[in-house]
């Protein structure tokens, strides 16, 4: 009976290397060609036996040159930032490297040429990747419009401690904003600009970007995000994912958590707090999304004309909106 194999390194047991790393850590290519080591790619081994994700799946990529950096789609895998299923489901590779260097090429790896600064490149777990922002600006020659602008609203979303759950920022506003100027003439940037105008602070998920767009889309006044509701003590007690201040509406979107047990008498006691301000709510479901958010825009439409909207309104609105932002 064949002896077992050696231990690796623990340096290398939990993530995929290359045959620089096997050097570095004294390993021998006999050892790295026993059957509990797979090869990925030519000069890049993977451990078998336990399972490897995320970064360390993607360490060897980067390891092989210091050149190299993961972009695009793996990117934006490694970052959180949402894509559509069709791009979740692509478990290619995407490799960048500098001009005159030689785009990558190798089984299962997308290449790309980018001129990357120093500030464009990050290390993510040890492993080099393209910064938030500039992933982003890689994938409006990708995405869709919309796509485009939920994946900036998922990088800049933050919540201060009024809210339940505070959370920072991935990147700003700024940088993104910055990406676009830098890069005028680059692939993709004239949907960066577009989605860039569109991108907001304080949406929690694709739905409610969806769900935004859809209301502006179809002549409706753009909600506001995180806006607070606080009780007569100026204590917090709601955080509506939408809110038309003005008209005292607050728009709820019902995600898979709303079959928990229990939500649905939270749900209750949300809509009577909410009565109680003297708001009134809005409740929406994925069903409401569909066919460009027909039925969203109905509801919406209708809560808005009963707290005393008209088009003539929402134009004087839109108005006074741009003034400020040319302040």
């Amino acid at each position: 009976m064949p002896a077992a194999p050696a231990p690796l390194p623990e340096p290398l047991k939990h993530r995929s290397f290359s045959i620089r790393g096997e050097q570095q850590y004294g390993v021998g290519s006999q050892r790295t060609r026993r059957q509990d080591i797979a090869v990925v790619s030519r000069g890049l081994r993977m451990p078998l036996g336990l399972p490897i994700s995320g970064a360390a799946a993607l360490a060897a990529y980067t390891e092989l040159d210091e050149s190299s950096v993961i972009s695009h789609i793996s990117a934006a895998v490694l970052w959180g930032i949402p894509l559509p299923t069709r791009l979740r489901e692509d478990w290619r590779i995407h490799v960048a490297r500098p001009p005159g260097f030689g785009m990558p090429r190798r089984a299962n790896v997308v290449g790309h040429t980018l001129d990357l600064s120093d500030q464009e490149i990050f290390t993510f777990d040890g492993v080099r990747v393209t910064s938030p922002a500039r992933t982003w600006l890689d994938l409006a020659s990708i995405l869709t419009a919309p796509d485009l602008v939920a994946a900036g609203d998922y990088l800049v979303c933050g919540h201060d401690q009024e809210f339940p759950r505070p959370q920072r920022a991935i990147t700003s506003l700024s940088d993104l904003d910055d990406q676009v100027r830098r890069h005028a003439g680059g692939r993709g940037v004239r949907r960066a600009r577009e989605a860039f105008g569109l991108t907001r602070v304080g949406s929690d998920s694709v739905p409610e970007t969806m769900m935004r767009l859809a209301l502006v889309n179809n002549g409706l006044p753009e909600p506001q995000l995180n806006w607070v509701l606080a009780d007569s003590m100026g204590q917090p007690v709601l955080w509506p994912d939408a809110a038309y201040v003005r008209w005292k509406i607050s728009i709820q979107y019902d995600g898979l958590h709303h079959g928990e047990p229990g939500q649905h008498q939270r749900d209750i006691r949300r809509a009577d707090v909410t009565a109680q301000l003297g708001w009134s709510e809005v409740r929406v479901s994925s069903a409401d999304l569909a066919n460009g958010g027909r039925l969203l825009v109905k509801k919406v439409r209708a809560a808005l004309c009963a707290s005393g909207w008209t088009p003539e309104t929402a134009v004087v609105v839109a108005s006074t909106t741009r003034k400020r932002q040319q302040l």
